[in-house]
């Protein structure tokens, strides 16, 4: 019998302390990076507001909560474009696909559902959610079909269905908002009843713990059964304990961010509570939008990492020509990651439409530009084959980062997609060094 122990060694490795410190974690400098831009975004922002406007509302947890909502949409659609973009394609179309998803979603719930389940059904938000991500992966659908099968640029035809779609979103209702949605179906954008509240905070936070050191060690074992490299001991137990602490730390903001006392009096009064409204301090908690995003990115992690469509989606953006020819259906693959972007962003147009408790065609305007900037943001590479899920979520944290902390300080929306151009330039021009260093 062979001794693996002696196999599942690591080697020393070589450079300075911060170089052994990456090659012990196995910690992507470009994560690093990503890391480093959102301290640098955070306290910037707080730092101006404290010395310009005189406060600084950037790192609090109600705009920090506000945040994790805000980047829901875009962080769920980005995991979908990571696989788009590894596959050497792009999908200008998801920002027009949420508009139009959810204002079929808008109008199945108030004008359709009502009258054959009654008003209030609690089956209207379940019908709802399933037809608007069908919708969307329909239309993901026909964008593989034709891009697959016709052999039309995925960019000329997503560039069409950005227009198609978004007028069909218009002509739908003829312009008209479609309001207010289902009570239960209005849950899925947040807001202080859309959230699980302190206690089931801690219990997700709980379960993330039990389940990062689970994969810590999980790992571990597998590489040793395998007689692969393994990470010192010190690094195993560095990265539980960072990644218990980070969940521990999201734990504790959302936590402190209290009800507003409106709504506050409005529970007590509804409860029949005796204690004043103004000694009560009930959290928020996890939102639902961001327990979503979380289980997207899992599944889709789960996906890309450890099954064969994950396999098959790397192997078509490394040499498409050679996936071809060791017997992977490309053409068949790129419909069904088309398909998948698609149902993605029917699920993204069904947490932003609950979000604003209305549809509207404007709604996702503009997405395609800060999904895009997210996954390119996160590490996947337009030059196909690389690609990350969690990449991808903090590219969708970095840019909707931006995007508040300039609202904070009152930036012309006009600044703000002029910084979000040349943050996509500069994440390019990022990508290609890194790249030409690696090889």
């Amino acid at each position: 019998m062979t001794n693996t122990s002696t196999k599942t060694t690591r080697a020393e490795p070589d450079g300075g302390p911060i170089a052994r410190f990456l090659q012990a974690t196995e910690i992507d400098p470009r994560l690093l990076g990503m890391v480093g831009a959102l301290l640098l975004i955070g306290v910037g922002f707080h730092v101006y507001g404290l010395l310009v406007l005189g406060e600084g509302n950037f790192l609090t947890p109600r705009n920090l909560w506000n945040l994790s909502v805000q980047t829901a949409t875009i962080g769920i659609m980005a995991t979908g474009m990571v696989l788009i973009i590894i596959t050497r394609h792009i999908d200008l179309s998801v920002g027009s696909l949420v508009g139009v998803t959810g204002m079929v979603m808008g109008l199945l719930q108030v004008n359709v559902l009502p009258q054959y389940l009654g008003l209030g059904h609690p089956a209207i938000w379940v019908i709802t959610v399933i037809v608007g991500i069908s919708a969307g992966a329909l239309i993901g659908w026909l964008n593989g079909y034709l891009t697959a099968y016709l052999d039309i640029p995925s960019f000329i035809v997503t560039l069409g269905g950005l227009l198609i779609w978004r007028s069909g979103a218009f002509l739908a209702a003829n312009g008209r908002t479609i309001s207010p949605v289902d009570p239960t179906f209005a849950l899925l954008g947040g807001g202080p009843y859309g959230a699980v509240g302190e206690t089931g905070s801690w219990i997700v936070g709980v379960v993330a713990c039990v389940g990062v050191i689970y994969l810590v060690m999980s790992g571990r074992a597998k590489r040793q059964k395998h007689s692969f490299p393994v990470r010192p001991m010190w690094a195993e137990i560095f990265m539980a304990a960072l990644g218990c602490g980070l969940v521990i730390g999201a734990v504790l903001v959302v936590n402190a961010y209290p009800w507003p006392i409106g709504i506050v009096k409005d529970y007590v009064k509804a409860n029949g509570i005796t204690t004043p409204p103004q000694e009560l301090f009930i959290s928020h908690g996890f939102a639902y939008p961001v327990l979503i995003l979380a289980a997207v990115g899992i599944f889709m992690t789960v996906l890309m990492t450890s099954t064969r469509f994950g396999r098959y989606v790397f192997a078509i953006g490394g040499n498409p020509e050679a996936a071809a020819l060791a017997g992977i259906n490309t053409r068949a693959m790129t419909v069904k990651i088309f398909v998948l972007m698609g149902a993605l962003a029917g699920l993204a147009g069904a947490v932003a439409s609950a979000r604003l408790n209305s549809a509207t065609n404007a709604l996702g305007l503009g997405d395609e530009l800060y999904v895009i900037a997210a996954a390119v943001i996160g590490g996947t590479s337009l030059a196909g084959g690389v690609g990350t899920i969690y990449g991808a979520i903090l590219g969708a944290l970095v840019m909707k980062s931006l995007q508040t902390g300039m609202v904070l300080i009152g930036f012309d929306t006009a600044v703000q997609n002029m910084v979000v151009g040349a943050v996509l330039v500069f994440a390019v021009y990022l990508d290609n060094t890194y790249r030409k260093r690696v090889k």
